[in-house]
């Protein structure tokens, strides 16, 4: 089975780990499974959504091979409920698929209670007066809803949600604050247990990058008079410094240095400036103070 991280490369680029971790947590209802909920449920399996249910209580008819890929002939006379998520559950072996022979109406009005175990109920072909009380049974639920209904070419959807509130967003660039120019003790403990020239190539490409930044920016200061840095033809120095530590061309952790060196040329604290307002007699008005360089708020 593929990592997660290579199997979801493409949408991970775009709505992140947080958004990806959302859709794997997330359950889905669809409520019959004709072309219209069949193709959203294959679009939301393909994605890695956490677990699927199927309801439906109609049987497969020949009709229904032209406009319902999830169908073959070998489907016609059976439940369509469980054809369709059988083909769905061949898609991703990793999402949870099951299905419930049943017709939507029915549980609308037999079984409320049903619908609150969901995140997501996608409801599709359902008449007027069945949506208007799924409606009012999501509400109360807090469940999200979704209405699809496809008229041959033509159709609608409708979103039913109290609120939807997006918290987190996915940052253009993030900086980690690893204070690789100056490590905690505890990241400069763990460091001085690696050795850069240990003879084992298995242990040499398994060496944290973050260690060989800490390791190299000192061997750096240490002949270049305390200094990082600071120039372009002295960061391209340090760059080929590292890459002349490489002793194969697979090792992805030195790579990972290379690529993070500008980590490594950020200033440490504050800049002087600032921390002369800081450190002013109207200080006072400011709710933090400076320590070691960096605000804390108290």
């Amino acid at each position: 089975m593929a990592e997660p991280k290579t199997k979801y490369d493409r949408q991970l680029r775009i709505w992140g780990e947080q958004g990806q971790a959302a859709l794997e947590k997330a359950s889905v209802c669809l409520l019959n499974c004709g072309p219209t909920g069949s193709e959203t449920l294959k679009n939301l399996v393909l994605g890695g959504i956490g677990s699927i249910t199927v309801i439906d209580g109609s049987k497969v008819e020949v009709g229904d091979l032209g406009n319902n890929f999830m169908l073959d002939e070998s489907c016609v006379g059976e439940s369509k409920a469980k054809s369709v998520c059988a083909f769905l559950q061949e898609l991703n072996d990793a999402v949870k698929a099951k299905f419930i022979e049943e017709y939507p109406e029915a549980l609308i009005e037999m079984n409320p209670p049903f619908f609150s175990q969901f995140t997501l109920v996608v409801a599709t072909q359902l008449g007027e007066e069945k949506m208007i009380k799924l409606d009012r049974i999501c509400r109360e639920a807090n469940v999200m809803l979704i209405f699809a209904r496809s008229y041959g070419l033509t159709g609608f959807v409708r979103i039913s949600v109290k609120e939807h509130t997006v918290v987190e967003s996915k940052p253009d660039h993030f900086l980690d604050d690893l204070r690789l120019n100056n490590p905690w003790p505890e990241l400069r403990k763990f460091a001085e247990t690696f050795d850069l020239n240990v003879p084992d190539p298995v242990a040499h490409k398994h060496t944290p990058y973050v260690v060989i930044l800490i390791k190299m920016s000192e061997e750096w200061t240490n002949s270049h008079g305390g200094s990082l840095p600071s120039t372009r033809e002295e960061k391209r120095e340090f760059k080929e410094l590292l890459k002349s530590k490489m002793v194969a061309i697979d090792e992805d952790n030195y790579k990972e240095a290379i690529e993070a060196s500008f980590k490594v040329f950020a200033p440490p604290g504050i800049k002087l400036a600032l921390s002369k307002v800081l450190q002013s007699a109207d200080s006072s008005f400011f709710p933090f103070s400076i320590a070691i360089g960096r605000p804390w708020i108290f």
